[in-house]
């Protein structure tokens, strides 16, 4: 009886050995519209059950069929190196769906409308009956027949909206060909909401940080690296896997209209900054790539900031970027030795994109995206990079004038569409931003086998695909690319988010004059907030904006800390509200019209500017758009759109006599001071935050601790002598307490400041 018991137990026990070895290793759940696997000890999957694809079960893993072929190949196994997967999956792929895997799409508003609208079923969103989720028939079409991969999503009606497009989006790609994944990006969307109130146990659509140049304004490279790590969260909850960003130009171009997004104009600053927005973007819990992850896409090679005379490249008359310093070298340095030289595991940036300017005196005279020497030479020989290069926005495209915001093909304008693109992938350029169509790459590919040969092109088609398929293998995209809208709710804007995105607001904030010790400011006084006019202007677009009187500060915000009064007389003290001055764009189609050339100065200081002493002849010049090559500006005068604000302060304080007047200024380029520092007792600067993280720093809640981290000019003429190139060459304005407002100047209630964060950047 005993050896029948011990032989029952040793056949029990052998069977459940022999259940546990055959059972699978992965259980299923269905959630929110889509199917979830999870395997033991291995990879996360998601799939829809309506797209064709099933599960294989090798080993009791669980893999999903993507090809639906009924084997596991190697690009669907999640156990493999990516390299190997990437290679495996481009060495499948027919030389279309490479060509729409090169494209990145135009920009796509959920739902399509407004300037970017599409229509649904053949109908406005707005008659249609869809869902602001649904796709548009654009989106279907260019991801159906045009074999696009790459989505840039601009505004989306909210964060639940965004993950349920992001699984429609999924779920129609993965029963097609390969079922290669969407990597939907975004440009930054991070930015402060002036009038939002901030209030710490709330959450908001997304947490509201300073821009690049106001979290720069901390001098701390740990700040960058928490938005980075928040940021990165908040991206793949709404979808997003890669971020065109950051923009990593040295601002050493004081005129220039993109100034504000970037980190300043300090190399050894930036640098820092840059790798630590990069780590924070890229890195996944445990510091490598993950779920977590967010490719970055760090721009632009070789650095946008010193176009000559702060004209920008989106417009013909920007078109070149020049270097009267010979220091190209600053402009690489937050490349080389920042974006590529990570502290984390990723190792370096996923992404680079070129500007669309002519370099001038690097190599041949075209757009960045075409200059082989800057690419393949430079970036990809000289400093090794071997990740993607995604060329900028509608670089292939035609322009038909010199000022209008269309295509930006600066030096190839009199190529063919197809051969701007076979001159770009010669080059060593894998994407084209802002193209939905994948016939001119198609074309591209059969100009380069009729010079080439048919085994060379597809070589380098692949190259590039794999180049493309590594950054959507890396986010883990090809196992689980689908979200749960309710956990996206609970992600974005969360509390803690918003908390510290307030918090590095505060901390951005610069104080450049705090006379008598003006501030901080007891609460409860009276105060005088004169209402600021904003003149009529036209935006990039052509859209016309009308002029308007308003309060530049949400007075509700406002109210919640002081008394607020409509008699200057009944004030303690007076809160004005400005800009920086908007001195145009240096092309003014008025003076092309009378008899000029076109190039006029851009203008730093609120009054009229006279460019005595500008270049005779200019640096760099020529397009087939224009005949003549001199864009000299010299003896031109200019007015600055919003004059109007320093009349503003110095009429403020003729009101307030003796008393007290406060400037908050938004700036969004360096700026001369000498019009209206005399006329304020202090002076606030910022990059964009909430008015109410103004009121903690006026009101003493909080103490300002930002410095600058750009000069802030004397004069126009110490602008017009510096070398667009050349950072910190200027000569800083002092004010009437002898503080000189240079880079790294910033004051706090004891006085200027003199940490080591000075010492060590300055």
């Amino acid at each position: 009886m005993k050896t029948t018991k011990t032989l029952q137990t040793v056949c029990a026990i052998a069977l459940s050995f022999l259940f546990l070895n055959c059972s699978e290793k992965f259980t299923t759940e269905s959630r929110d519209g889509f199917i979830v696997v999870t395997n033991e000890n291995g990879s996360t999957l998601g799939y829809n059950a309506n797209s064709g694809v099933s599960l294989l079960t090798v080993d009791r893993y669980a893999f999903k069929d993507l090809n639906q072929n009924g084997t596991l190949d190697d690009y669907e196994d999640w156990r493999l190196p990516v390299e190997q997967r990437a290679a495996d999956l481009a060495s499948k792929m027919s030389v279309e769906q490479i060509a729409g895997l090169m494209l990145y799409s135009g920009h796509q508003a959920i739902p399509a409308t407004g300037r970017r609208g599409s229509t649904y079923g053949g109908k406005p969103f707005g008659e249609s009956g869809a869902l602001a989720s649904d796709l548009s028939d654009d989106q279907i079409k260019f991801l159906t027949e045009d074999n696009l991969r790459h989505v840039l999503i601009t505004s989306v009606e909210s964060a639940a909206v965004s993950a349920r497009w992001n699984n429609n989006a999924q779920a129609h790609v993965e029963g097609i060909g390969l079922g290669i994944p969407v990597n939907t990006s975004s440009d930054p969307r991070h930015g402060s909401d002036t009038y939002a109130e901030f209030n710490e146990g709330a959450g908001g659509d997304i947490s509201l940080w300073p821009g690049t140049l106001g979290i720069a304004a901390s001098f701390d490279p740990e700040l960058m690296k928490q938005f980075g790590q928040i940021a990165s969260k908040e991206y793949r909850a709404l979808g997003i896997a890669t971020a065109l960003s950051p923009q990593i130009d040295l601002a050493t171009e004081p005129r220039w209209s993109r100034f504000d997004g970037t980190m300043g104009e300090d190399p050894d600053l930036a640098t820092d900054l840059a790798r630590a927005y990069v780590d924070g973007f890229q890195s996944s819990e445990g510091g490598g790539w993950g779920f977590e992850s967010v490719n970055t896409m760090v721009k632009h090679w070789p650095g946008g900031g010193p176009e000559e005379g702060g004209r920008d490249g989106h417009f013909g008359y920007g078109t070149y970027a020049v270097y009267p310093g010979n220091n190209i070298k600053d402009h690489l340095q937050p490349f080389t030795e920042g974006a590529f030289k990570l502290e984390g595991a990723t190792e370096k940036a996923a992404a680079v994109m070129p500007y669309y300017t002519i370099s001038d005196g690097q190599g041949e005279a075209v757009a960045n995206g075409f200059n082989q020497y800057l690419i393949t030479d430079l970036l990809r020989g000289k400093y090794g990079y071997d990740g993607v290069l995604c060329t900028d926005w509608g670089i292939t495209r035609d322009v038909s004038s010199i000022s209008t915001f269309q295509g930006k093909p600066w030096g190839v304008e009199n190529l063919t569409e197809a051969e701007r693109h076979y001159k770009a992938i010669a080059a060593g350029m894998d994407q084209f931003g802002g193209n939905n169509d994948m016939k001119p790459v198609i074309a591209a590919y059969e100009l380069g086998v009729a010079e080439h040969g048919e085994e060379y092109m597809r070589q380098r088609f692949e190259t590039s695909a794999v180049r493309l398929l590594m950054n959507i293998f890396r986010v883990g995209l090809f196992e689980n690319p689908y979200l749960d809208a309710y956990e996206t709710r609970a992600i974005v804007g969360n509390p803690d988010f918003m908390k510290a995105g307030f918090e590095a607001q505060l901390r951005s904030v610069v104080l450049l004059k705090n006379q008598e010790n003006t501030l901080p400011k007891q609460e409860k006084q009276k105060v005088y907030v004169p209402q600021r006019y904003i003149a009529p202007t036209t935006d990039w677009f052509g859209n016309r904006t009308q002029a308007k009187t308003e309060s530049p500060f949400n007075m509700e915000v406002v109210a919640k800390y002081y008394e607020v009064v409509e008699n200057p007389m009944d004030a303690d003290f007076a809160l004005v509200g400005i800009q920086s001055p908007n001195g145009g764009v240096g092309y003014d189609v008025n003076d092309l019209e009378n008899g000029g050339n076109g190039y006029v100065p851009i203008n730093l200081q609120y009054g009229p500017y006279t460019a005595a002493t500008a270049r005779e002849i200019s640096l760099a010049g020529g397009s087939p758009l224009e005949d003549f090559t001199n864009r000299s500006y010299k003896g031109k005068t200019v007015q600055t759109v919003n004059h109007s604000d320093m009349d503003l302060v110095t009429d403020t304080k003729i009101k307030m006599g003796d008393k007290p007047v406060i400037v908050v200024v938004k700036v969004s380029k360096p700026m001369v001071f000498a019009e209206i520092e005399k006329s304020a007792s202090a002076i606030l600067i910022h990059m964009g935050v909430q008015d109410q993280a103004l009121m903690e720093l006026i009101s003493g809640r909080a103490e300002p601790s930002g410095l600058l981290p750009f000069q802030m000019p004397a004069d126009m003429l110490t602008v017009e002598g510096q070398f667009e190139d050349v950072p910190r060459d200027m000569t800083p304005y002092t004010d009437a307490e002898g503080n000189a407002y240079d880079f790294a100047y910033g004051l706090n209630w004891k006085g200027v400041i003199n940490d080591e964060r000075v010492k060590k950047y300055k």
